[in-house]
């Protein structure tokens, strides 16, 4: 029996993936799409790789239960620790065209392009720090490219609790960056490498100063994915097209909404995912 079209699900721990969703609608303006936050278990970037595994495994079950085809993890952590187990491991038993895809590859593919020191510093969750997928998949496309990295621990709860005014926040990122500089003062290019961090990238810019280069995800991983489909007819025909969106959450609707609008720049309305 053939499968039915459904909707491009995009899965995050939370709200940051809502920057990336955004750039995704703008690109395929046109298609269904099905976010959900696991609010309730967040965070995930200081979790171990079984952990957020199981829980990725269980909210991308969650989408194709919802009838999504195709499923986006907009969240570097994910990406990071649970992406390849998913798709080497668990895929294949489903026998069908579901595929699951990451944030992590269209960015390192892209990169030499921006770079012209071959110094790039990524800026992630402890989680995607220890996890090195950023280094491993440059590495693959520009071996000539150094990477540097550093954890970020207080960049998410700042953004999630509307604090990127505060003088706190210019504290960290510029301790942050300060950091990363003093290990290698020739970087020129900094992959913000968590999907909050978009909202703090006028604070970035400032700290960082005007000849660096700052790469945001949401853009890039809505043309990869636009490219996906041009190149993957059989799973594009999956994907239903009545520019329909729908948002849940494993947490409380009303906090869901508040916070989210800051992410997606509209109000919105989710539902609650109980399992």
């Amino acid at each position: 029996m053939p499968q039915a079209s459904g909707p491009i699900g995009v899965f995050d721990s939370g709200y940051g993936g809502l920057t990336v969703f955004k750039e995704i609608v703008k690109e395929l303006p046109d298609y269904d799409f099905i976010y959900l936050g696991d609010n309730a278990r967040v965070p995930y970037g200081t979790r171990s790789f079984e952990t957020v595994y199981k829980y990725t495994w269980e909210c991308v079950q969650q989408l194709f239960d919802l009838g999504c085809n195709l499923v986006i993890l907009a969240c570097n952590t994910a990406s990071a620790k649970a992406l390849r187990s998913i798709q080497q491991n668990d895929l294949p038993q489903l026998n069908d065209l579901r595929k699951v895809l990451g944030v992590i590859r269209p960015t390192a593919e892209v990169v030499g392009s921006y770079t012209k020191s071959g110094n790039v510093g990524i800026l992630a969750t402890p989680g995607t720090v220890a996890s090195r997928s950023y280094v491993i998949e440059i590495a693959k496309f520009f071996p000539e490219i150094s990477v540097f990295q550093e954890a970020c621990p207080m960049w998410v709860p700042l953004v999630e609790n509307n604090e990127i005014n505060n003088p706190a926040a210019d504290y960290f990122v510029k301790k942050n960056l300060d950091n990363l500089f003093a290990v290698n003062p020739e970087i020129d290019t900094l992959v913000l490498a968590c999907t909050h961090y978009p909202l703090l990238i006028n604070k970035i810019r400032e700290f960082a100063g005007p000849n660096v280069q700052i790469i945001s995800q949401g853009e890039l991983v809505a043309k990869s994915l636009n490219e996906y489909l041009k190149r993957h007819a059989e799973v594009e025909a999956l994907c239903s097209k009545n520019q329909h969106q729908t948002f849940y959450t494993t947490e409380c609707c009303s906090d869901f909404d508040k916070k989210a609008t800051l992410f997606l720049g509209r109000e919105l309305q989710s539902k609650q995912l109980i399992f």
